[in-house]
């Protein structure tokens, strides 16, 4: 038995392994239908013809991927086929982002159903870019795939890519710089990812946009010049790789995963309510991860286990009760539930007040809260959802220190107070340009002052969209991040409004201009109101 193996079986709480004794062939060829050859590694035990997890891998398939999935699993009954995506690892053919997976993972699983050593039995595992490709397949795979588990990640990646229609900058561009200079060792890769990369810092404040893959790259990057320029709503161009919409068609029973800071969480969830509107009965984990947390893959890796054990082994010893668990942060719990959301959650609007208070009741009669927005020197991004170190909770006290960020505060809080389930934010605003982004937070104020931030989203605005109130205000709808949270007795609840979190999205320039190639700068001047005809309030699921 390796040290590793002891290692990686103590630090995930694995269950104890049936042998350690597994073969691994390296190298193996898989032939496309268009005669270009992708490569894979295959673990598999001394002995039978166990069932196979399929792992589809643009970052790598040796070292730290065969040390935290190959391995592991074939000590514990499983063969594990990890296969490099075309244009990566040794893999024939060029790279194309999310257009490729579909054809590419039927055309294995057609391959691997040929091959003396597969038992008919299939199930796919792996997070983020991993998880898509499972998603890629799982309508037309068949009856062959018996399970799969799809972690941090998302059917489709329009709508991570442009959340609230603005660019999510700083994780696209970073990801594409990453696979882009990975061809080195998966730890390399892993660790990249990781640590953020210094030399990105020039390219998230040059414009215009489409020029930021020859800055960084030395070189023109098609896929990255392609998102740009297909950015608008309804774009065609992103259908191929968009598998939401058979999400809940698929039979293949699921154990997903997501985190609270994740990238990915609004679509995770998405995904899985997709599944039990379809009758399917998926479980759901959610923990307080960032997405390059690395303690979700433990969490990924035990659980993934404990499902496929039940599905393909038939022993159910290792699943839980009940088919939801989520972390409760402030309450740093974890707790089970036999839905999501919960069913005794209740909206509840908390009001911007003038003086920037927040409260329950509704907002009197009072002046809007005016700042001013300048592309140039953009409002900053600190904290929250995002693929990069600057993720996750943070100290937000400088932050709200700025003048082109508006905050409103509760009282203290006399009591812990539950929030579990959806956050929107419903604010009366006005601008004086009609291109412009509006940014909300919620953050838990302690009582020394440190302000920490739980959930946030931003919006771009255009002409029309929204459209105009017949006073000339725009109503704007924030779809935060989902949350569970307990504010504590003692703390206070804060929401922030600003317009923009640069670099994690791109700054809005106010021009008017195209996405890839606009330069011109305009400063908007904001307008928050807070009065009985426009009762800009956050709207959170406190438990009752």
């Amino acid at each position: 038995m390796s040290i590793s193996s002891r290692l990686i079986g103590r630090l995930f709480d694995l269950p104890t392994a049936e042998t350690y004794k597994i073969a691994i062939e390296r190298d193996v060829k898989v032939p496309m239908p268009d005669e270009v050859v992708l490569l894979a590694d295959h673990y598999y035990p001394d002995k039978g013809k166990p069932p196979t997890i399929l792992i589809r891998s643009p970052y790598g398939r040796r070292s730290i991927w065969g040390l935290l999935f190959g391995r592991p699993f074939a000590e514990r009954g499983f063969q594990v086929f990890i296969q490099s995506c075309r244009g990566t690892f040794g893999s024939g053919g060029q790279l194309d982002p999310f257009h490729q997976e579909r054809a590419d993972g039927l055309a294995t699983v057609e391959w691997m159903k040929k091959q003396d050593w597969f038992n008919g039995e299939l199930v796919t595992f792996g997070a983020s870019y991993l998880g898509f490709v499972e998603w890629a397949i799982a309508k037309e795979a068949g009856s062959v795939l018996e399970a799969m588990s799809t972690w941090v990640t998302s059917a489709e990646f329009r709508t991570v890519t442009y959340p609230g229609e603005s660019l999510w900058f700083e994780s696209s561009f970073g990801w594409t710089n990453q696979i882009m200079t990975q061809e080195g060792s998966p730890l390399g890769v892993l660790m990249g990812m990781l640590s953020g990369d210094k030399k990105l810092r020039p390219a998230f404040w040059h414009l215009p946009l489409i020029e930021v893959d020859e800055m960084v790259l030395g070189r023109p990057v098609q896929f990255w010049r392609e998102w740009l320029e297909h950015n608008e709503p309804g774009d065609e161009w992103w259908t191929r790789s968009d598998f939401s919409g058979t999400v809940s068609q698929v039979t293949a029973p699921n154990h997903m995963g997501g985190g609270w800071y994740d990238l990915f969480l609004r679509q995770t969830l998405r995904d899985y309510l997709a599944l039990v509107r379809a009758g399917r009965q998926p479980y759901l984990t959610i923990g307080p991860w960032t997405h390059t947390n690395l303690r979700y893959m433990g969490v990924s890796l035990k659980e993934a286990l404990a499902w496929f054990q039940a599905h393909l082994l038939g022993d159910r010893s290792g699943l839980r009760e009940m088919p939801v668990r989520i972390f409760v942060m402030g309450a740093n719990e974890w707790r089970d539930l036999p839905e999501w959301p919960p069913a005794n959650s209740r909206p509840q609007r908390w009001y911007l007040h003038p003086n920037r208070f927040l409260s329950s009741e509704t907002p009197p009669d009072s002046e809007p809260d005016r700042y001013r927005y300048d592309p140039a020197y953009p409002t900053p991004g600190l904290g929250g959802a995002a693929m990069s170190a600057n993720s996750g909770p943070k100290d937000q006290r400088a932050l709200e220190a700025r003048p082109d960020v508006l905050v409103y505060t509760s009282a203290v809080l006399d009591r812990d107070m539950e929030v579990i389930g959806p956050v929107q934010a419903d604010l009366f605003v006005k601008s004086s340009l009609e291109h412009t982004d509006f940014f909300a937070r919620l953050c838990d104020v302690h009582p020394s002052g440190k302000s920490i931030n739980i959930s946030d989203a931003l919006v771009r605005l255009i002409p029309g969209r929204p459209p105009r109130e017949s006073d000339g205000t725009l109503r704007v709808s924030i779809d935060l991040w989902p949350t569970a949270y307990r504010f504590k007795r003692g703390h206070r609840i804060r929401v922030q409004v600003s317009s923009g979190a640069h670099p994690r999205w791109a700054r809005n320039p106010g021009s008017g201009e195209p996405l890839a190639t606009a330069q011109t700068l305009r400063a908007a001047d904001q307008t928050v109101f807070h009065d009985p005809a426009h009762p800009s309030a956050i709207i959170l699921p406190v438990q009752t």
